[in-house]
Order: structure tokens, then C-alpha cells, then sequence
């Protein structure tokens, strides 16, 4: 399981001209789910994404979590994160999970982080989506689980 982190002001996922998911200040996370990924790959990408220090402190160092700040958690469905595009110029995408178990574990983790914080919000698995946000930093982490 991958996520791609980022320190965002602010960000929103539309569909359709319409928003479906939306925070202010903290993390906006693209997640890709592979074929060999459980649930448990799940609850320790939703642990580090909550502890994982990328925020600054009083003397500007990242010693502070999403946890620690109160920020927001904006969890989106990317597959294209999981291709592989060590050869050609064309990605393959046959390392990434089925369409059913990436939309069961991305339906898991959205639920368990709603559980454990109180800011969370989605784009919508599958769709058509438009991701806007202000990168602030900026400040990106590519996390494999």
C-alpha cells in the first residue's frame, strides 16, 4: 500500500463541478493499493499518516503530527500511484490491486480513520475526480507500507 503525502493549506476533490470531499490546513494523501495488501497494511498506513511528523514546531523544525495540529485528512484513491514505469513509455498497471479489493481496503481505511480522527474527508473510489490543493512547504512523502 502507498500513499502519497502532502502538506497542504487547503484542498478539495470535485466530481462533476461538484465538491465531494474538502479540509483546510493538513494532509491531502493520493493512496494506491497493490495486490498483496490487507487490511493490516491499512491500519499501518492510517497510524504513520496520523503520527508522522511534518508539521512545524515553535522553532520550525517538523516535530508535530497531523494528530498534534488538528488538521484535516483528506484521503483520495489513485491506482496510477501503484503502475509500474520501469520500462517503456507507457505505465503498466499490473501491479495494482483489483478494482474490488482496492475499493474494499480504501473503504477500510476511510472508515478507520474516521474512527480515530475527527477531520476526514474523500474523493469518490473510481471516479473522475479533480484534486485541487495549496502544497504548503512544499512538503511531499511518498510512504510504502
Amino acid at each position: 500500500m502507498r500513499g502519497l503525502l502532502q502538506r497542504v493549506r487547503g484542498a478539495r476533490v470535485e466530481v462533476a463541478g461538484e465538491i465531494v470531499g474538502a479540509i483546510d490546513q493538513g494532509l491531502l494523501v493520493l493512496v494506491a493499493v497493490e495486490p498483496g495488501d490487507t487490511r493490516e497494511h491499512a491500519d499501518k498506513l492510517l497510524h504513520k499518516l496520523l503520527n508522522y511528523r511534518v508539521f512545524s514546531d515553535e522553532q520550525g523544525k517538523m516535530n508535530l503530527s497531523l494528530k498534534d495540529v488538528g488538521g484535516g485528512l483528506l484521503l483520495v484513491s489513485q491506482f496510477t500511484l501503484a503502475a509500474d514505469t520501469r520500462n517503456g513509455m507507457r505505465p503498466s498497471f499490473s501491479t495494482a490491486a483489483p478494482p474490488a479489493l482496492g475499493a474494499e481496503l480504501f473503504d477500510y481505511l476511510l472508515q478507520q480513520a474516521r474512527a480515530r480522527h475527527g477531520n476526514v474527508a474523500s474523493g469518490q473510489f473510481g471516479a473522475d475526480m479533480q484534486v485541487h490543493l495549496v502544497n504548503d512547504g512544499p512538503v511531499t512523502f511518498m510512504l510504502q507500507i
